[in-house]
């Protein structure tokens, strides 16, 4: 019978309510709205990934404090060097591409991931890569400061940023987180200017090299010994205010940049050390 219908109409002229008219058109729809999203995604990938770079290079040129209406993004960006370290060893390395590595995938590839035990994954990331990001601001020839890129998990979610240290490698210059998912108005004011500027002047660690820098609860009295170590801490975010914490601490450690920091201190002390002395005229 259903045969029969297909040779006089056709498909089309099937009842509305017919489960084959029903089904097939459901079918056809799902088909040719998958077509056109695959087509869309691929045609809209590149560019896609361009405004990912883009988005990358304007948080690490304002975390750097880098702005100039006059300029492009690019060309601002032009003033960082980007290099890849060895954690463990605080080295340089030229094992992977400086232009194409990408720290956040590595994370997450067996050959390039290292999975963290308990009682060393502070910033609950279970796991990162061997290799990591860091981005120099060049004043000539001298860094001027240095970009880190930071994660950790707050109340809901794991928070990206980075940090801009001095170059002494001790004095924070600023931080800005760019992907959370924290509440809004609360853990979400990680986001505001405002509390990401007290962090200028700040110390990431006391003068044996622990990290020590936290967020506490209240205002800090900047008027007490100690000071420089402690940030204004979120109101009524308490978890997400110790992810901040435990994520800067744990990337500032050991686990984390404290190796390169480390070399990077000691090479700027041997500097002024290796500087010829001069005496003044009486």
């Amino acid at each position: 019978m259903k045969m029969k219908v297909f040779r006089q109409g056709g498909f089309l002229h099937l009842p509305n309510d017919n489960i084959v008219k029903t089904i097939g058109v459901a079918t056809l729809l799902c088909l040719v709205c998958s077509v056109v999203v695959s087509g869309a995604a691929t045609m809209l990938k590149p560019k896609q990934v361009a405004n990912k770079l883009l988005d990358k290079k304007s948080n690490i040129l304002t975390v750097a404090g880098i702005s100039n209406p006059d300029k492009s993004v690019d060309e601002l960006f032009s003033r960082i060097e980007t290099r890849v370290v060895e954690l463990s060893s605080g080295n340089y390395t030229d094992a992977v591409d400086v232009e194409s590595f990408d720290q956040r995938k590595a994370s997450k590839d067996p050959e390039y991931r290292i999975d963290l035990s308990k009682d060393k994954d502070l910033a609950q990331i279970g796991g990162l890569s061997k290799y990591a990001n860091v981005y120099l601001l060049r004043d000539g020839d001298a860094v001027s400061k240095i970009i880190l890129p930071v994660k950790g998990y707050g109340l809901w979610s794991t928070m990206y940023g980075f940090i801009a240290l001095e170059a002494d490698a001790t004095t924070v210059s600023g931080i800005t987180f760019y992907e959370h998912g924290e509440t809004p108005g609360l853990g979400g004011e990680i986001e505001n200017a405002k509390w990401q500027k007290s962090w200028a002047g700040k110390k990431i660690s006391d003068a044996s090299g622990v990290p020590t820098l936290q967020l506490v609860k209240g205002i800090v009295d900047t008027g007490l010994a100690g000071s420089e170590y402690k940030i204004d801490g979120l109101a009524g975010a308490t978890l997400t205010s110790n992810g901040v914490s435990n994520l800067v601490q744990f990337w500032m450690g050991e686990n984390g940049f404290g190796p390169y920091l480390e070399k990077t201190r000691a090479a700027r002390s041997q500097a002024r050390l290796d500087q010829p002395l001069t005496s003044g005229k009486g």
